[in-house]
């Protein structure tokens, strides 16, 4: 098909196009928070270890877990702190005390990009992945429905999806809600699955982190695993090509500047008309 598309367990063969697609957001889409990791870290190290110095065991548990939960959403991995915190002595702060002040810190460390984006003195393509805009836009002409399916605040992604525009190109979108620990991602699959009862092959699963591609392959779902380098914004990551690989990615790429060989794979009957 495309030498930029990885098949990860035989070539796919799609006879009728997928009708909706859900997509992740950071990561998978949006770089605007491209190295989120160094917020966690810190923040984590320091609530341990209780502002001494931690030991190479804390970093190295930390570092551990933090690759581990990947893609769920914050407050589960806040929850974890808030145990870890506790179980070392520390001060009894809740799930929400952590979320909070890392929200605090990271949307001090992401402000610059954003203020950029929204002074026009950036632009949106600036903080995407590249060729994620063109992939939705032909997913949408070739008649998919899109959704987006994200573990960060929905106000936030919201407001996110906008500075990178492409919040109006999806049907819904969806964010974790406001001081409850739901999974927007497994929310949005139920609705497609159980509610709108569409088949595992009418849906297309996208994203960069094991949760989403593991959720679409336990329903039958198609999984294209975006391994993609952020701070590049194009090009392999081989740290999120190993774990979407063992989550089940029935493909994987690292940008989506193979628009037209994704858009063939997963729209082969739109393919078909545009060549008569």
């Amino acid at each position: 098909m495309n030498e930029t598309i990885e098949f990860t367990k035989g070539p796919l063969a799609l006879t009728q196009n997928i009708s909706v697609a859900v997509f992740d957001f950071d990561g998978t889409i949006s770089t605007l928070r491209c190295g989120w990791e160094n917020v966690m870290r810190p923040l984590m190290l320091e609530c341990i270890a209780g502002g001494g110095e931690p030991s190479a065991a804390l970093k190295e548990k930390v570092d551990r877990y933090i690759d581990e939960s990947t893609g769920i959403q914050t407050v589960y991995q806040m929850e974890w702190l808030a145990a870890e915190v506790a179980a070392a002595g520390g001060p009894q702060r809740d799930k929400w005390w952590y979320k909070e002040e890392y929200n605090r810190r990271l949307t001090a460390y992401i402000a610059a990009k954003k203020n950029a984006l929204a002074a026009g003195a950036a632009p949106p393509e600036s903080c995407r992945i590249a060729g994620a805009a063109q992939f939705l836009r032909a997913l949408k002409n070739a008649g998919v429905e899109l959704y987006l399916a994200s573990g960060t605040d929905h106000a936030d992604v919201c407001e996110e999806a906008r500075l990178v525009g492409v919040y109006d190109l999806f049907t819904e979108v969806r964010g974790a809600p406001a001081h409850a620990a739901a999974c927007s991602k497994e929310a949005v699959l139920r609705l497609l699955f159980e509610e709108k009862g569409l088949a595992g092959g009418n849906v297309l699963v996208v994203g960069d982190g094991k949760v989403e591609i593991a959720l679409g392959h336990a329903h039958g779902a198609y999984t294209l695993g975006a391994a993609t380098n952020e701070a590049a914004r194009r090009g392999v990551n081989p740290v999120k090509r190993r774990r979407l690989i063992a989550a089940g990615a029935d493909a994987i790429v690292g940008d989506f500047t193979c628009t037209e060989a994704l858009t063939a794979l997963f729209c082969p009957e739109s393919a078909a008309a545009s060549r008569k």
